[in-house]
């Protein structure tokens, strides 16, 4: 499914005025103007006509929402808070997390042969694994044209697709190349694992534990006053694209929702971080929501997407579980994804550690809002309101505050537990000399240091002194005792 759209130079946007609902008080009414005025802008100029979008915060939901333009050009009906819009790809992220609930019960492996959930696949697909469909790693020919008109493909015409073979670009396991025929694989295997539908199985496990009773795959199921109905623009003129019934096709791209729905998606997703401390027990359905953003494959890189030219970044992106994974110099870790299809165009976007989200659900073919949807979260973050979560601290790591103290006031490592590569890596006295040398910079620091963890076996432990700070990075070594395997010093001058 297709997610970028080029703007257009032509055509005069058919909308209604925006609406947005108030912001709650954590959310800043500024930063609420600012993120809505940026959404109307990338509908302008990219002739959508109509659109809605969310900011999600974990542990509070929908703290922000809006909607602009029409649902339904012929009948000029806006959109609201409740119109339906299919999300296309977006489907992904659901039938993954559905398979990975069934493989954490045993009813499979991700690394079983497809051939031994679907037989049809024998014989021309025996390399074939259930992670390498997952991951769009199957070897398929990238089908986004071709895949999103099979949406409404009946069972039966779909094994008989299967029995007859289907053709290989690559042998499978090499690269990713993204696969709606392998997401439909997937429905598949759902299906006959479960002995259910595949939608009545994501239904049951997402749908309707989350309240997300306004959310189908079936069109019949949508009242079409409340259906934002699929758009596209040619020859000067908005032209209708016609409905697509369900199908096996559906588990790549099916799911039709309204925004406060998919809000409750996007904080379910959030909910699973931060991880519990090692030791500590969590629910297992948390670790498998984490599991998602476990990629497979060689990284690829891609610009950013955003509308302000000043915020540059190339992220590294590995494919997860229905969702694009990478790291971004703003943002840091994040998960995303997009849904182009006939008639709609979808962006969704989380920070997983810094507790937020973003979507943007239009009606529009093939329109990519993935600049309005970064921009919205990057604006969040540079408001300082998305720090990363901070990790708990461990035993270890705040067992270590005091010998680190006395290892700084009289430059005597042995104060601390060592590894046995320690001083073979640099021997006392030069580990002494290092330490003169940057309390000579920093003056005396008298109090014990703070600490932050970066896990539980890796920290930095910070002084304030006379001239600055001095900050220490510990990495202990995976002993049952604490014992120090690495230790470096850096100096942090005030600021002027």
């Amino acid at each position: 499914m297709r997610t970028l759209l080029a703007p257009l130079a032509f055509g005069a946007l058919l909308a209604a005025p925006a609406t947005a609902a108030p912001p709650t008080a954590t959310f800043p009414p500024e930063l609420a103007a600012s993120i809505d005025r940026s959404m109307r802008e990338w509908a302008d100029a990219n002739q959508v006509p109509g659109l809605t979008w969310g900011i999600v915060k974990r542990g509070e939901g929908l703290v922000h929402s809006g909607v602009s333009g029409i649902a339904d050009v012929d009948a000029a009906r806006p959109v609201e808070a409740d119109t339906r819009f299919r999300i296309a790809s977006m489907t992904k992220a659901f039938t993954a997390l559905t398979l990975f609930d069934l493989a954490g019960e045993g009813r499979l492996r991700l690394d079983d042969k497809v051939a031994a959930h679907v037989p049809e696949v024998a014989g021309w697909g025996d390399a074939l694994t259930v992670t390498d469909l997952v991951h769009h790693m199957g070897g398929f020919v990238t089908d986004d044209p071709w895949g999103d008109r099979q949406t409404p493909l009946p069972e039966a015409q779909f094994s008989a697709l299967l029995k007859n073979g289907v053709p290989f670009t690559r042998a499978p396991g090499l690269i990713h190349e993204y696969s709606n025929l392998g997401y439909a694989l997937l429905g598949r295997i759902i299906r006959n694992v479960s002995g259910q539908p595949f939608e009545a199985e994501i239904a049951k496990r997402r749908f309707r534990p989350l309240g997300m009773a306004a959310t189908t795959f079936d069109l019949a199921d949508v009242p079409r006053g409340l259906l934002a109905s699929g758009w596209r623009w040619e020859d000067g003129k908005w032209q209708r694209e016609p409905d697509m019934a369900p199908g096996t096709f559906g588990a790549m791209g099916g799911v039709i929702t309204t925004g406060p729905d998919y809000a409750k998606w996007v904080g379910h997703l959030l909910s699973a971080w931060p991880a519990a401390a090692p030791g500590e027990a969590e629910a297992p359905a948390r670790a498998t929501v984490r599991a998602l953003l476990r990629g497979e494959g060689s990284p690829r890189r891609m610009m950013r997407p955003t509308q302000a030219a000043s915020s540059p970044c190339a992220v590294a992106v590995v494919y997860g579980g229905g969702l694009r994974v990478g790291d971004d110099c703003t943002l840091g870790r994040v998960a995303f994804h997009g849904g182009g299809y006939p008639g709609y165009g979808s962006y969704m976007l989380i920070a997983p550690e810094a507790g937020w989200g973003a979507f943007v659900l239009t009606n529009r073919t093939y329109a990519g809002p993935a600049a309005p949807t970064w921009d919205a979260l990057i604006a969040i973050r540079e408001a300082g309101l998305a720090p990363n979560d901070v990790l708990p601290l461990s035993p270890a790591l705040a067992g270590l505050a005091e010998p680190m103290h006395k290892v700084l006031t009289t430059g005597d490592v042995g104060n601390a537990g060592l590894a046995v590569n320690f001083l073979m890596d640099r021997d006392a006295a030069h580990r002494r000399a290092d330490i003169a040398a940057i309390t000579a910079k920093a003056g005396r620091c008298p109090n014990a240091p703070g600490v932050s963890a970066k896990g539980a076996l890796e920290g930095e432990f910070w002084w304030k002194c006379e001239r600055g700070m001095i900050i220490a990075y510990a990495l202990l070594a995976p002993t049952p005792t604490p014992q120090l395997q690495a230790l470096e010093w850096r100096w942090q001058p005030p600021k002027p």
